[in-house]
């Protein structure tokens, strides 16, 4: 077995449980193609950053492991106030494409809400 090259970091691992549908509407990012999450983090990312989520739902005991990308940041303190941290993309595999209709699921008709949410 060959060791990853020291200029590839392993990808960070962020642990995401949402409790509420309203949390998990704030972060949810329809607009991608494959579904994503917007996580809140002081830790400095860029674009195209590698990052595995485990990702907890409301009302499901499972964990979802996402291997996703950083599509966008937030910094520190953003325009209008918003929450600092990182808009995670999912892959495109089945497994991202089934967790995407899980969360579509899970919120239901809050989907084309116009309450503001912590994404684009």
């Amino acid at each position: 077995m060959s060791n990853p090259s020291p200029t590839t970091p392993r990808p960070s691992v962020i642990q995401l449980a949402i409790k509420e549908k309203a949390a998990l509407y704030a972060a949810y990012i329809p607009l991608f193609t494959d579904g994503g999450v917007f996580i809140p983090t002081t830790r400095d990312y860029k674009l195209g950053d590698d990052v595995y989520v485990l990702l907890s739902l409301p009302e499901d005991p499972q964990r979802y492991p996402v291997a996703g990308k950083v599509a966008w940041v937030t910094p520190a303190r953003s325009a209008a106030n918003r929450t600092q941290g990182v808009g995670i993309r999912f892959p495109s595999d089945e497994k991202s494409r089934l967790l995407k209709l899980k969360i579509e699921e899970i919120l239901g008709g809050h989907l084309a809400s116009e309450r503001p949410t912590q994404t684009i």
